[in-house]
């Protein structure tokens, strides 16, 4: 078996939000420059008329991939670029790519009804999976059995559905792989233990996936996409199906190659590893995998039934009360107040626990932020000027990514 890349870091989370922000924003300012024009024009075309088109996953792709293309050819033509390097070409190009996904993100993303049911049912399997498999189950040797290793790489996979753009979506998946490779490594020079590349590496990553957060059994009431009201925990690894199919129908296919493919691919195959899964699969007499799958599931059902059944919470079932769910999280954090819309005649005595509760929790806010403005009130921060005046701190405004001109569209 080939072994997985090797990599010198764990993590590579700053390429993420530090330098791939940097090449965004070069890319927005040179949009910027009213020498772009043409090139803006022909960015904004393309999203407004892929809108209009009906989703069909497939042809969306190449449309895209067509574009990427198209757009590369222009802009290595383009005056702005007439001395460019390659790497500014391709930074160019990442910096389009994020901008036009990102636009195109509610349009593309688990954009037909089979993709949110796939989502579902990967997910599902998952929360029963989470009860009772354990890293015997798999076959993986005691010399990498590393929790904080494991924790470290779940984290990084629960990050996927924090970004937008397929670029950021991979180096999420790729975060994670490296640090599963990396404990390999490490295991390979101070355990003495001999590397059996994907013999060794898929079995972490599945048992990775599978653990990417603790069991819940009540989101599935709700949107997936959404924290469980009840838990606060939300459906993992997220959406995994369709970050998965969204990478490969939307990452700029010359980028979808070595180390990226390699890691994409696993993961890939770990979905497909826990689609299937059975007690042939693993490491486990199949009845006694079956009596498992069973529990896990006898465990959802009364879970559910508790929550459905439940005074104080049936506020949170009813179908005023859940309009909570159409709305964005509060600015304060994200706390819920779902009887922001209720009328008092839909109430009921079960809610007056979880009122004082939401009371509370009001009363607690508002007082901090009191303290908090009043003493902000009675001490403005100065910095004093060399010829001895001052000047206030001021908050410094919000940066602007849209792509837009001083003149034209």
């Amino acid at each position: 078996m080939e072994a997985a890349p090797s990599s010198s870091s764990t993590s590579t989370s700053t390429s993420t939000s530090s330098g791939g922000s940097v090449t965004f924003y070069d890319f927005l300012d040179r949009m910027r420059n009213p020498a772009s024009l043409d090139l803006v024009r022909s960015i904004k075309s393309f999203i407004v008329s892929f809108s209009f088109y009906t989703p069909n996953p497939d042809n969306d792709g190449k449309k895209v991939q067509d574009f990427y293309l198209s757009m590369e050819a222009a802009i290595r033509e383009h005056p702005l670029w007439a001395a460019a390097t390659f790497e500014e070409l391709d930074s160019a190009m990442e910096g389009l790519e994020k901008y036009v996904m990102t636009k195109l993100f509610s349009r593309t993303f688990a954009s037909v009804p089979e993709d949110a049911k796939i989502d579902r049912e990967v997910s599902e399997k998952i929360c029963l999976l989470q009860t009772f498999l354990k890293p015997e189950h798999l076959d993986i040797p005691a010399v990498l059995h590393n929790e904080a290793s494991w924790l470290l790489a779940e984290k990084e996979l629960q990050k996927i559905n924090t970004f937008k753009a397929p670029r950021e979506k991979l180096l999420c998946i790729m975060n994670c792989c490296r640090v599963i490779n990396n404990l390999l490594l490490n295991a390979s020079m101070s355990e003495n233990h001999a590397l059996a590349g994907l013999d060794d590496f898929l079995p972490v990553l599945i048992y990775v996936t599978i653990k990417a957060s603790s069991p819940c059994f009540c989101w599935y009431m709700y949107d997936e996409s959404r924290p469980c009201p009840f838990c606060s925990k939300n459906a993992n690894p997220p959406q995994l199906h369709s970050n998965l199919k969204f990478i490969q129908l939307y990452r700029r296919q010359a980028k979808l190659v070595s180390e990226a493919a390699y890691y994409f691919t696993n993961l890939v195959s770990a979905k497909t590893f826990i689609v299937d899964l059975n007690g042939k699969s693993l490491s486990m007499d199949e009845i006694k995998f079956e009596e498992s799958m069973q529990a896990a599931r006898l465990t959802q059902t009364n879970r559910a039934t508790q929550i459905e059944a439940s005074p104080t919470l049936q506020g949170q079932t009813d179908p005023t009360l859940t309009r909570m769910h159409d709305k964005e999280k509060d600015t304060s954090g994200g706390s819920s107040y779902p009887y922001m819309d209720a009328e008092a005649g839909e109430l009921t005595v079960g809610d007056v626990e979880r009122l004082l509760s939401l009371y509370k929790d009001v009363v607690t806010k508002y007082t901090s932020l009191y303290k908090v403005v009043r003493h902000l009130s009675m001490s403005k921060t100065e910095i004093p000027h060399s010829e001895g005046t001052s000047f206030l701190l001021t908050q410094p405004e919000g940066t602007n990514t849209k792509i837009d001109h001083q003149r034209g569209n």
